[in-house]
């Protein structure tokens, strides 16, 4: 666990979904570093969840005095076996939230306990190339910035681009990986 002015970053349980779903869905509706243009029920969260935890990926929240300001995750990148050591992250942000560094310390430990897990590199896809939030967030931690897919999603009656970032996690690729699977 990690705590900062009050604020706990924990690995989530079935009983933060409620939170977690209003979250993303504040963030569906109002944000564009999602291209989902309806959000999904608590069931449907709970299945992402368990799919994560399934293969031994963190979920995490940000949670202070008893309240959920976010969550992270990692997932593979892309299900094809030979991306096993390459993840993607994901993190939102209750809009109270925002501007006060949570996604920063949720960030940091998701990156903590995916390099300890063996993940070897982390990617940022990034909804928005106007989401200087995230962005910067990512710079901030190391990510270096590897393209943009040009008008990728259509959102709120415009064209989003989709940023995306890469950070090496532990040895990145100076050696072979360690499978654990």
């Amino acid at each position: 666990m990690t705590a900062a002015s009050s604020l706990v970053i924990r690995p989530s349980t079935a009983a933060d979904l409620p939170a977690i779903t209003a979250v993303y869905a504040w963030n569906v509706a109002n944000g564009t570093g999602t291209f989902e243009l309806e959000a999904p029920d608590s069931a449907e969260m709970a299945r992402r969840r368990d799919d994560v935890l399934s293969k031994g990926l963190p979920w995490l929240v940000a949670e202070r005095a008893g309240r959920v300001l976010g969550y992270a995750y990692a997932n593979h990148f892309r299900p094809r076996r030979a991306y096993r050591f390459c993840l993607e992250d994901s993190i939102y942000l209750a809009d109270e939230a925002r501007g006060q560094g949570v996604g920063r310390l949720l960030l940091a430990e998701l990156l903590a306990r995916c390099e300890a897990a063996g993940a070897r590199q982390m990617l940022a896809v990034i909804g928005d190339s106007a989401n200087a939030g995230s962005i910067g967030v990512h710079r901030t931690l190391g990510f270096e910035h590897t393209g943009i897919l040009r008008a990728a999603g259509w959102k709120f009656g415009r064209w989003l681009d989709v940023v995306l970032m890469q950070k090496a996690l532990g040895r990145g690729d100076a050696s072979e990986p360690v499978d654990r699977a």
